[in-house]
C-alpha cells in the first residue's frame, strides 16, 4: 500500500526536495503541495493524505495554532520539519506536546545538498508515523547508502565485574513519541527518587530545551548531561544530541561519561549504549526501562543489564506511539515486565519495596 504524503512548507525548495526524495521511494508519494496551513486544509479534504510533514514556523496561521485544530478535529500523522535553533527547537516540542509523531532537522547551509544526505531518516519516519498510534487531542527507486550497524562494543567493552554499592540508578531509553512519553512518566517521580539518566533520540539544539521542558514541570531536577556531572538522587539527566551518554564510576559516586564514539544502531546518543555502561557498573542495582520507539536500539543492552541482576521494564503496545524499540527488547528475552506508561512508576514503586529497600511515593 503506496503511503500518501501531503507537505506543508512555506519554502518552494524545501517543497520540492521533500517531493523529490518521498518520491523516489517505491511504498510512498507525494499528492500534494501547500505554502501554508490554509491552504493545507483544503487539500487534507480533497487528497485524504496519510501522512503530513509540516514546517514549524509557517505564514497566515501559526503552525502550532494549525496543528492543535488539526488533532482536535482530524487526528492524523504529521511529522515536522524544523530549523536547529533555539526558537524552533521549542516550536518542535510544544508540536509533540500537541501530538506530531516526530520531527526532521532542515540542514543550516546548503540545503539542496543537506536535505538529501536526511533521504533515509525522512522515508523511515515517514513509514513509521504512517503505522503510528494517533490519539486525539482532548486540547523512481533512488539508492541510499546504508550506514554499518555498530553494535555498543565500538564505545564501551562489555565488562563483567562485581558491584560493591547499593545506590540505584535508573537508566531509560527512548525514541519515537519519547519526549511526551517521558514527560509524563518523569513528572510523577517524586523528588527523593533514584538518579535518572536518560536516552532520548535527539539532535544537537533540542535536548537542552527538552531538559529544561522537562525541569520547569517535574518535582526532580533535569538538566542536559554534561562530561563528570555527579548522579545524584532526585535527578534526571538528559544525553546530549549526537553524544554518547554512559554511567560510569568515580569512587564511591556514579558519574556521567560522554563520548563522541561512532553511532550505535545509527544513533548518537544511542540506548544500547547507555544501557551497557548501566550493565557494566550499576548492575543489579540499575532499573532499565525501554519506551517507546522505532527500531531495535536499546535491545541488546537491557538484555545485557537483565543478565547483570538489574530489573526491567517495557512500555506496552497499547499506550506506545510505536511499539519497535519495546517489542525487540521484549522478544529477545530482557524484559522482566510489560506494563502501561501509567503504571511504570507503580511498577517501579513496587520494585522498590519488593526489594526490602528505601520506597518512594508516586
Amino acid at each position: 500500500m503506496t503511503i500518501k504524503v501531503l507537505i506543508i512548507d512555506d519554502s518552494a525548495l524545501i517543497r520540492s526536495l521533500l517531493t523529490e526524495i518521498i518520491n523516489s521511494q517505491p511504498d510512498m508519494e507525494v499528492v500534494g503541495t501547500a505554502p501554508d496551513p490554509l491552504i493545507a486544509r483544503e487539500k487534507i479534504k480533497e487528497l485524504n493524505p496519510d501522512v503530513l510533514t509540516l514546517d514549524v514556523e509557517m505564514p497566515r496561521m501559526d503552525g502550532l495554532v494549525f496543528l492543535e485544530k488539526l488533532m482536535r478535529l482530524r487526528p492524523m500523522p504529521v511529522i515536522m520539519v524544523s530549523s536547529l535553533t533555539e526558537k524552533s527547537s521549542f516550536i518542535t516540542l510544544h508540536a509533540l506536546e500537541l501530538g506530531a509523531v516526530d520531527f526532521v532537522t532542515k540542514p543550516k547551509i546548503d540545503i539542496a545538498r543537506g536535505i538529501n544526505d536526511y533521504a533515509e531518516e525522512i522515508s523511515a519516519k515517514i513509514r513509521t508515523a504512517a503505522k503510528a498510534r494517533i490519539m486525539k487531542l482532548n486540547r523512481s527507486h533512488t539508492h541510499l547508502s546504508v550506514e554499518r550497524k555498530n553494535s555498543a562494543d565500538v564505545v564501551l567493552p562489555f565488562i563483567s565485574r562485581s558491584i560493591s554499592t547499593t545506590e540505584k540508578i535508573i537508566a531509560i531509553g527512548a525514541s519515537t513519541g519519547g519526549t511526551e512519553a517521558l514527560k509524563e512518566l518523569l513528572t510523577t517521580m517524586p523528588a527523593d527518587c533514584p538518579g535518572i539518566v536518560v536516552t532520548q533520540h535527539m539532535p544537537e539544539a533540542f535536548t537542552k530545551t527538552f531538559a529544561k521542558r522537562l525541569d520547569s514541570l517535574c518535582k526532580i531536577s533535569v538538566k542536559e548531561a554534561e562530561q563528570g556531572d555527579r548522579i545524584l538522587p532526585g535527578h534526571a539527566y538528559i544525553a546530549p544530541g549526537n553524544m554518547h551518554m554512559m554511567v560510569s564510576r568515580s569512587g564511591a559516586n556514579y558519574v556521567i561519561q560522554l563520548s563522541d564514539g561512532p553511532p550505535v544502531n545509527r544513533h548518537r546518543p544511542s540506548v544500547d549504549v547507555l544501557f551497557r555502561s548501566a550493565a557494566n557498573f550499576v548492575g543489579k542495582n540499575a532499573i532499565g526501562i525501554i519506551l517507546t520507539g522505532m527500531g531495535d536500539d536499546g535491545a541488546a543492552g537491557i538484555l545485557e543489564m537483565k543478565e547483570a541482576g538489574a530489573y526491567t521494564i517495557a512500555q506496552d503496545e497499547n499506550s506506545c506511539v510505536v511499539f519497535g524499540m519495546p517489542k525487540e527488547a521484549i522478544a529477545r528475552g530482557g524484559v522482566a515486565a510489560v506494563v502501561s506508561l501509567q503504571n511504570i512508576g507503580r511498577c517501579l514503586f513496587d520494585h522498590f519495596t519488593a526489594q526490602g529497600g528505601r520506597a518512594f511515593r508516586v
